[in-house]
């Protein structure tokens, strides 16, 4: 590649960023430009430093790698995020794909595994360690089926809006983070209300996260 791809490092391991940024600084095609060891110093650093991608782990203190994610996706951020973590659980791949991640590889991975991530999510594709596809894969069909059987499936909007809903957040805090007017959000409630056959969003997140509609 002829521009060294810039990437920043976020995790709460000292000795763990250094291993990565060892393995990095040996590759002609990637630069080290940045590291935090919580997500308040990563957001500092990223919103005063230019960088193509960032490896974001999810266990952090103060503000842990989801929140920061969610905080990069809604801001509309053109940052790239490489979720690099021990969890292999697809409870947590799937929250980081429903929030917008771009890649997600586990940290015992080669360094071959890690470079191609890097490289296919700077060129805008997504990358998920192969290993984990089919468990994604099968979670996401599970969860397709239930919502199929409701006699009228929720939209991908709805499903969206009742995520939000299952994280506590009002109709103000959906339309500002999904970019839409709170009458919309209102709308989409209601019709979520009618089909999931519930009265308030209490109900609608007790059967979205008893369903498996959503994670949290």
């Amino acid at each position: 590649m002829n521009i060294p791809i810039k990437v920043m490092i976020a995790d709460d391991h000292q000795m763990v960023r250094e291993g990565i940024v060892q393995l990095l600084e040996l590759d002609n095609d990637i630069v080290v430009n940045g590291q935090a060891g919580d997500g308040y110093e990563c957001l500092n650093i990223i919103n005063k430093r230019k960088t193509d991608i960032l490896l974001l782990d999810i266990n952090m203190p103060k503000m842990d790698g989801m929140e920061v994610l969610k905080y990069i996706k809604v801001n509309k951020s053109e940052l790239k995020v490489l979720m690099l973590t021990i969890h292999n659980e697809v409870e947590y791949l799937i929250k980081a794909v429903e929030i917008g991640v771009d890649g997600y590889v586990l940290k015992d991975s080669d360094f071959s595994i890690l470079k191609k991530a890097i490289i296919d999510v700077y060129k805008g594709e997504k990358y998920i360690q192969p290993e984990l596809t089919p468990l994604l894969n099968r979670k996401m069909a599970e969860k397709e089926e239930l919502n199929n059987n409701l006699k009228d499936p929720l939209t991908e909007r709805e499903m969206q809006v009742l995520k939000l809903i299952t994280e506590g957040l009002y109709n103000k805090e959906i339309a500002n983070i999904l970019d839409i007017s709170e009458r919309t959000v209102k709308n989409h409630v209601s019709k979520i209300f009618k089909k999931i056959n519930v009265t308030d969003r209490t109900q609608a997140a007790v059967y979205a996260l008893r369903n498996n509609l959503v994670e949290l």
